[in-house]
């Protein structure tokens, strides 16, 4: 069965981004059938570094609502048999749609496939898929090809952590994701606050805070979002 791809970009003030993500997307070995680009609300010159695409992406504008809505919004707008939501901050190697789409014939009782990746001088090489892991800890970035019928929309109420909430209520569905063991993208790094830049080495994360009588801010606020998560999918 021939299937067609649809990438999903939603965007929320990343002009500085957005022409090195779609360039990649364009280079890709395998050519997505489908682009379609959600502007988030953006204030900043998206709209202009957009009309050089014109012809070739699908562009859907809407107010700020968050990643999560313009996502949602982008796959109901979508129609490929696979699905890929790509941040507007990643950049893709040439092979990485044929890499993962390879993946998924292989491995037909795979829901999604997905990847390591790189950010910086960070490598994170990521996991073959593990249940058990998958409950204990995140390992799977948002940017994975995933079957069309199997994606449960993004769970909008959440602040934090929708991709792991994503895996988790695709998990408790029966799905599982198959693991292809190379970095295919990078995540262009900037100095955003709530992006990559905010990421957390897990030895700050697992340090005993409680008994010194003080957490960093981040690490408080880390640790409230995940308790939303795991109590949500009733993990003890």
């Amino acid at each position: 069965m021939n299937q067609t791809i649809s990438l999903i970009i939603p965007t929320y003030q990343h002009a500085s981004t957005l022409v090195r993500c779609l360039d990649s997307i364009f280079a890709q070995t395998r050519k997505p059938d489908e682009v379609i680009v959600v502007d988030d609300g953006s204030t900043d010159n998206t709209q202009e570094v957009l009309k050089s695409y014109r012809d070739r992406v699908q562009v859907v504008v809407q107010a700020n609502q968050g990643a999560p809505r313009a996502r949602n919004h982008g796959f109901e707008k979508s129609i490929g048999s696979l699905v890929m939501f790509c941040d507007a901050d990643v950049e893709m190697r040439p092979e990485m749609l044929a890499e993962l789409e390879r993946a998924l014939e292989t491995h037909s009782d795979a829901s999604y496939a997905y990847s390591g990746f790189e950010w910086g001088w960070k490598a994170f090489t990521s996991f073959p898929f593990d249940a058990v892991r998958l409950k204990q800890m995140n390992f799977i970035h948002t940017s994975t090809l995933i079957r069309r019928e199997k994606f449960p929309m993004f769970d909008t109420s959440l602040k934090r952590f929708q991709d792991w909430d994503l895996w988790l209520t695709m998990l408790e569905h029966g799905s599982k994701g198959t693991f292809v063991d190379k970095n295919l993208f990078l995540v262009i790094q900037e100095d955003r606050p709530e992006r990559m830049s905010n990421w957390l080495p897990s030895l700050i994360i697992r340090f005993p805070w409680k008994h010194i009588g003080w957490m960093p801010k981040r690490v408080r606020k880390y640790q409230e979002a995940k308790k939303i998560i795991l109590e949500k999918h009733h993990i003890v």
